[in-house]
Parts: structure tokens; sequence; C-alpha cells
């Protein structure tokens, strides 16, 4: 059978699993919805956790921490994608701390924000779920091209900010709250609410061509790693917005 490929760096994993024959045995959409479910409670517990750290001298080496745990995991899962039901929940609990910490920090800068992008997150996220099941965007291998595109050169972008930072410097505007920096986190909020789409449909994917169970794990690993992403950006995008 086919496996469709994802922008998703994720999703890869789902290219090296064999398909499982048994019925009993095999990933399903309502087992996949269980998993991310609890990878959010999860998630959320120990946001609440990190959100009540701030104070600690510890906070930068717990940031740069989860940061990189967060990281290989995330690169782990996408050669050993059966390590999930392991390596999933753990994701949840480090990217919880993290988003815990970071939300605080703006929340204390700028007051009231962490509600709305958690709002404005859930409303993307239903918004999608919508849009993909009555097909209002179809997920055709065009899509998914021009997703892998801006996906790649969004890293792209970040890598090389990232690696300008040590020397100082950083790439000019984009991190700015002037019209070029909110035009960029816009397009960035816009591919990573579109990057759902490509998540749906891969789970969906993945279930026909009767994947094994563990794998709804990695589906819901997936996507989560997607949620993550857009909640951060869109408070990126409202703290630009904040300081104009």
């Amino acid at each position: 059978m086919e496996i469709t490929k994802s922008s998703n760096p994720a999703m890869g994993g789902f290219n090296r699993v064999s398909h499982s024959t048994s019925r009993s045995n095999v990933m399903t959409l309502e087992g996949t919805t269980q998993k991310i479910t609890l990878l959010l409670s999860l998630l959320l517990v120990f946001a609440y956790i990190g959100w009540t750290q701030t104070s600690t001298a510890l906070l930068f080496p717990i940031l740069i921490g989860t940061l990189i745990i967060g990281f290989v995991i995330a690169i782990t899962l996408s050669f050993k994608p059966l390590w999930s039901p392991v390596l999933a929940p753990v994701y949840a609990i480090v990217e919880g701390l993290f988003l815990g910490l970071v939300s605080s920090l703006y929340n204390s800068m700028y007051n009231g924000i962490v509600l709305q992008a958690i709002m404005l997150t859930l409303a993307v996220f239903v918004l999608m779920v919508v849009l993909y099941r009555n097909q209002i965007i179809k997920v055709t291998e065009k899509f998914r091209s021009i997703m892998t595109l801006a996906i790649g050169a969004i890293l792209i972008v970040y890598l090389i900010s990232f690696v300008m930072g040590f020397f100082g410097s950083t790439i000019p505007q984009i991190h700015e709250s002037g019209l070029i920096g909110i035009g960029f986190s816009l397009f960035v909020v816009t591919v990573a609410a579109l990057s759902l789409l490509l998540d749906f449909d891969l789970i969906d994917r993945q279930i026909a061509n009767k994947q094994p169970k563990a794998m709804e794990w990695y589906g819901a690993f997936a996507l989560l790693v997607t949620l993550v992403w857009l909640y951060f950006e869109i408070l990126r995008l409202l703290a630009k917005l904040r300081e104009r």
C-alpha cells in the first residue's frame, strides 16, 4: 500500500512502520483521539507547574533543558515511531514545562496575552477540523508540496536566526513589531494552522492502511507538535501586536 508523506517532520515515522493485519491491533481514530487527549492533559498539568516556577534561579537552565530534550525526542521518534507510547508522554511533560515557563514570562510583560493565545489556538483548531471534515480545503499532493516548501523555509529562517544569535545578531525586522515582523508572524501562524490539515489527513490515511495500534501514540504526538508550534507562534504574534 502507498504511504503518503507529510511535511510535518514528526509524521515521517509512519513511513518506517510495517502494516498490521490484525484488526484488533490496528490504529483507529477513536484510539488516536484518546491518546491526544491524554497528551494534552499531561501538557496542561505540567504547563501549570512551569507557570509557577518563573521565580526560580533555574529558570534559564530549565528553559534550555526542556527545549533540547523536546527536540531530541522529536528527532528520535521520527526514526523510532514505535517508541512513542513511552516518549510521547515524556514530550508532553517537557513541552508543558517549557510552554508554562514561556507563557508566564510573556504574561508578565503583556497581561492577559496567554488566555488570548489559548483561545485563539482552540478557535483555529476547531476551524481546521471543520474545514478538513467538510473538505472545504482538500489535502492534495500539490497542497502537501507547497506546505513542505513553506515549512522548510520557516525552519531555515529560524535556524539562521538561532545561529546568528550566538554572535549577538539576528535577521533584521522579522522578530520586531513592525509591519514586516507582524507579516512574518502571520505567515508562520497560517502555515502552522494549515499543518493541522496535513496531520488530520495523514492520520486518516494511516488508519485506512491499518498501521499498528502503537502508532496511535505517534499520530497523537505529531498532532501535539503542531498544536504546540501554533500556540507559540500565536503568542509571539500577539506580543508583537501589543508592542505597536
